[in-house]
């Protein structure tokens, strides 16, 4: 585990995508592509706008993303397909990219983004941590067991009270009742994991994160301390219950 305390958000986006950069290019040296692993929302916005400007070889890279709303447009500004498309895809255009679908036959997209994710392991991930201590959209308490890929869970409502408070919804009964998410165990298997976690809102989830003395799929992010590559990215906002310790 690697722990990046930077004074500012737009110093810990900067430093942040300089290092999935150059994980990105590493694994285009070694292997001749890399296969990449994208979170959205508000927290990722400035991280994700750094790393379209990093000198990487896109041609060579094959995106995949974290989570979707279950029956939301992709015209809601809220959709993350929407999101990667304006942010990323459309921006450095991708060798391929393949989008979490919560729209028509769900069941048959989450089976058709499954067999294209289990080709080869996830070489490059970013991965948050929302206000409740999930990841993606797995809220607690999490499952850290199931085989699944990809998974429908309902979301709870401090995961959609921060839906809310980054504007993305009007209102609680505007956000959808379900998602689908990565799940846990397949986020696990990613190769690298960087989290980038900004904003004094995140300083509770933070906090329960790195202070638990054992894992609990209560504060899903836990987890992620027990995986053999992961770098988490604060500014001071989000690092600030647990300064000085780090």
């Amino acid at each position: 585990m690697k722990i990046c305390v930077l004074k500012t958000s737009g110093e810990m986006a900067r430093e942040a995508a300089a290092e999935t950069a150059e994980a990105i290019n590493r694994t285009i040296r070694e292997r001749g592509e890399a296969r990449i692993l994208l979170s959205t929302g508000e927290s990722q916005i400035e991280s994700l706008g750094c790393l379209t400007r990093m000198e990487v070889s896109w041609d060579k890279v094959t995106m995949f993303h974290l989570d979707e709303y279950m029956n939301l447009p992709e015209s809601h500004k809220a959709s993350f397909r929407k999101y990667l498309k304006e942010r990323f895809i459309d921006v450095v255009k991708p060798k391929m990219a393949y989008l979490v679908d919560g729209e028509g036959d769900v069941e048959a997209n989450i089976a058709d983004l499954t067999r294209a994710l289990r080709e080869a392991p996830i070489d490059v991930a970013l991965v948050g941590i929302g206000e409740n201590g999930h990841i993606a959209f797995n809220d607690p308490p999490a499952d850290f067991d199931t085989e699944a890929a990809y998974k429908i869970v309902n979301l709870d409502d401090r995961c959609k009270q921060q839906q809310v408070n980054e504007g993305w919804f009007a209102s609680l009964d505007e956000v959808p009742a379900q998602a689908i998410t990565m799940t846990v165990p397949q986020i696990m298997k990613c190769r690298t994991i960087v989290t980038i976690v900004p904003g004094v809102r995140k300083g509770d989830a933070i906090y329960k994160t790195l202070s638990a003395k054992a894992v609990t799929n209560q504060v899903p992010a836990t987890i992620l301390k027990t995986h053999p590559d992961w770098c988490l990215f604060l500014d001071q906002d989000s690092a600030s219950q647990i300064l000085p310790q780090v």
